[in-house]
């Protein structure tokens, strides 16, 4: 029954596992669900020294349908362990097509899930308990927690929460969307995590009026909405959608004070676009705002189910505020933890050839980091997962125009796969420029997943060369004035080195 504790059978295709393992294009040190579907972080908490990572999850099929909530544990945020899937959908109730995104929130001492069931095309607001070590969890017998969304307004959606306590009391947002004016999130309050009121819109985005190939369009519709404080700056995440068309992480800064949230200035989260959604953060216990988010595939359909399995978690990312008020994130400092045979390189001024040197790079699960300077009009172009032929690469571009105190970093993915079935469209955002228009990036390689920092700025994406074993090459080229004042690369280690259950 829905209420009963959580149990589920054994998943039908037993070779998942398998088949996702062996599959050339699969990372090895980023986070993947045993096999099947993953989607959304959900639940983060850093609890008795355990990091814990629930995620949108498909143990049957890697195809969003009846989504469970996988779960994982690490110490270090490097390492993890696959533990009991935490949700499963019900028999009956509210959430018996799926159980879809929410947060973990402590509740004097009781660990409780707000998620948003799925039946039908509606999604509710439901609630679990857990034990002490959130491994078991038992679903209200109360759900949903609300039975519908607030009367008189026209909503195109309705799911998704963010939950804290203030004052005393309960308050949450639900991701919404106001037809004919744009992304919202509808903030409500309780005091007991089943009664709640509806306040009213925390803040609404732009009118939905269709410019979806606009990466700094609000949408029509907020997902996955995250409030969080960054020193002195309230920061408002959400993951912009537009009946399935448009889909790109963005955060507005400003002050979040009584109800209603005041914006400074809209940002975007990831340059990455659709490879990088629906992001989820919490604080640990030393402070730190940790965020993961998800990396969608970019390959067809076929491909994937031919592979048994779908989506990568980012890797976790350290959250800062940036000098200009921006957010600044990094891979978070535990994960040189995997760095193995260093190779450093510079100063050195790079050209229009490649450099002999790095030659002596080669692989598909590496971490480069690099100190650039770029005079006005420079190009810097670091290629990765480079065939000897250059048939198939992928570009890391940063290009400072002959006026402009920033640059432009591109991802240039136009032969990056000579699949034509593979998602090759270029991506790319503004890089801040120190005075001397020096620069730090750091691209991590992880076989199809990649993440680009610069800047303090992210941009994730996915390749699959069709000569996995040979685009392995690393080059950098360079035109105008440009300076590599220091290039360290490394290997890093497979946190994953054999298939595993899909049904911890």
């Amino acid at each position: 029954m829905t209420h009963d504790l959580i149990t589920a059978p054994q998943p039908l295709a037993e070779d998942l596992a398998e088949r996702a393992f062996r599959d050339p294009h699969r990372p090895r040190y980023h986070f993947t669900a045993p096999g099947g579907w993953l989607n959304d972080p959900n639940g983060l908490t850093h609890r008795d020294g355990v990091y814990h990572l629930f995620y949108q999850y498909n143990p049957l099929a890697p195809a969003h349908h009846r989504i469970h909530w996988g779960h994982a544990t690490s110490t270090d945020l490097v390492t993890w362990t696959d533990e009991p899937v935490a949700l499963v959908p019900g028999t009956t109730g509210p959430d018996r097509d799926g159980c879809w995104s929410g947060v973990l929130v402590d509740d004097g001492g009781v660990p409780t899930l707000v998620y948003s069931g799925r039946h039908g095309d509606r999604e509710l607001p439901c609630v679990a308990t857990g034990t002490p070590d959130l491994r078991h969890w038992t679903k209200d017998p109360g759900n949903p927690v609300i039975a519908a969304p607030p009367e008189g307004l026209d909503l195109t959606a309705y799911r998704d929460h963010c939950v804290w306590k203030e004052d005393g009391r309960w308050r949450q947002l639900i991701g919404a969307g106001l037809r004919g004016q744009g992304g919202t999130a509808l903030l409500y309050d309780s005091e007991d995590l089943r009664s709640w009121r509806y306040v009213g819109p925390l803040l609404t985005g732009d009118a939905g009026t269709g410019r979806s190939g606009d990466p700094d369009w609000t949408g029509t519709m907020w997902e996955c909405v995250d409030l969080f404080r960054v020193e002195d700056t309230d920061v408002l995440a959400f993951s912009a959608w537009d009946e399935g068309t448009t889909h790109h992480p963005l955060y507005w800064t400003g002050r979040y004070e009584g109800d209603r949230f005041t914006p400074t200035a809209l940002h975007r989260l990831d340059y990455g676009q659709n490879h990088f959604y629906a992001p989820q953060s919490a604080r640990d216990a030393a402070g730190r705002r940790i965020l993961f988010g998800w990396l969608q595939e970019g390959r067809g359909e076929d491909a994937t189910a031919r592979a048994g399995w779908s989506g990568v978690m980012s890797l976790p990312r350290l959250v800062t505020l940036g000098a200009d008020g921006a957010l600044h994130q990094t891979p978070v400092p535990e994960l040189a933890r995997l760095r193995r045979d260093h190779v450093a390189l510079g100063p050195f001024t790079p050209g229009p050839g490649p450099e002999p040197a790095l030659d002596a790079i080669r692989g598909d699960q590496l971490d480069l980091e690099a100190t650039l300077r770029l005079a006005p009009g420079a190009v810097v172009r670091l290629g990765v997962r480079e065939t000897p032929d250059g048939a198939e690469r992928t570009v890391v571009e940063l290009a400072r125009e002959t006026t402009a105190p920033n640059a432009t970093l591109r991802l240039r993915r136009e032969a990056s796969s000579l699949d034509p079935d593979t998602d090759t469209t270029p991506r790319s955002g503004e890089v801040p420029l120190a005075a001397d228009g020096t620069v730090e990036l750091r691209v991590l390689v992880d076989h199809s997943a990649l993440e680009v920092f610069a800047g303090g700025r992210a941009l994730a994406s996915r390749v699959y060369p069709t000569r996995p074993d040979e685009a392995v090459g690393v080059s950098l080229t360079a035109s105008g004035e440009a300076r590599v004042h220091r290039l360290d690369a490394w290997h890093m280690a497979p946190v994953f080195t054999a298939p595993r259950a899909l049904w911890p």
